[in-house]
């Protein structure tokens, strides 16, 4: 079973930090600050909907479901995403411009400071863990790629999250520093808007993701070629007229195949020459778990 260790280090550090930023805009005022703050409870809230989809999603089929539960994942992974911008990027945003229409500093700087520099560290190690896991699943595949390439969104949401963090906490650091240093409240109000922008884009891209995987992605055009010269190779087929699959989980695949059997072969030969094939390819794809063949009318 694949770890899941960094979801829950996440959600640690994002509970930990989002107690501490509080604090520090309680003491200090600070936009850029309250917008990390709502930033970090997001993530928090994130990563349990993530969490709990991971678990509905494990369930066996029932008669309800009878091609299982793995779905439930990607449709949380979706409520992830659509959270990240209404209640991540919005609100952040809105904190930034309401700073900007009423400017002023209150209390030390020293205390946003000690925050974001704890936070920072945990954040760190909240996205190295992550990372880990993303880069042993994307293997030598280049990053970008990987993250649109994936069917595991509880993986690049929890990394995504975690890059946004780190940018908005040195976005947070500049607001808070060339504020004081200018004596100028804009640059708060200003950094906040900047990490709501961000939080938007994020979600965009994860909104884009988690809609394609929840609709229905299919298997790479080079898994379906091999799958097809599997079936062909058997003595009862003449070809694949056609072939339809599905991921229904990161790990289970749903494949179909219509195919052209040779003349004059009984039923049991049909049957047996089925059973031959959806043995073969389980045993070179592992994550086809539901193998439906039909002879083609």
């Amino acid at each position: 079973m694949k770890s899941r260790l960094f979801i829950y280090i996440s959600l640690a550090v994002d509970i930990i930090i989002a107690i501490s930023k509080f604090i520090a805009a309680g003491v200090t005022g600070s936009s850029s600050m309250i917008s990390e703050s709502v930033h970090s409870v997001i993530d928090a809230i994130s990563q349990v909907l993530l969490i709990w989809g991971i678990k509905t999603s494990k369930k066996k089929p029932d008669e309800d479901r009878p091609f299982g539960y793995g779905k439930e994942l990607y449709f949380w992974s979706f409520v992830v995403s659509l959270i990240i911008f209404l209640m991540g990027g919005c609100i952040s945003f809105y904190e930034g411009v309401q700073r900007l229409s009423n400017p002023e500093f209150k209390g030390s700087a020293t205390w946003n400071y000690a925050i974001l520099a704890i936070a920072f560290g945990f954040n760190i190690i909240s996205l190295i863990a992550a990372l880990k896991a993303f880069n042993k699943q994307r293997g030598d595949i280049p990053f970008l790629k990987a993250v649109l390439d994936s069917k595991d969104p509880s993986t690049f949401i929890v990394l995504l999250g975690d890059v946004g963090d780190v940018l908005g906490l040195l976005i947070a650091f500049l607001g808070v520093y060339l504020g004081r240093l200018f004596h100028n409240p804009y640059f708060d109000g200003g950094a906040s808007m900047l990490i709501g922008l961000i939080l938007i884009g994020i979600s965009a891209l994860l909104v884009r993701e988690s809609k394609s995987l929840l609709m229905g992605e299919t298997t790479s055009r080079k898994t379906q070629r091999k799958v097809v010269s599997i079936a062909e190779a058997d003595e009862a087929i003449i070809k694949i007229k056609k072939h339809f699959s599905m991921y229904m989980a990161p790990d289970e695949i749903l494949l179909q195949l219509i195919a052209v059997f040779k003349k004059d072969l009984t039923t049991e030969q049909i049957t047996s020459a089925i059973e031959r094939i959806t043995t073969a390819i389980k045993e070179e794809f592992p994550r086809i778990r539901q193998i439906f063949i039909e002879p083609a009318k």
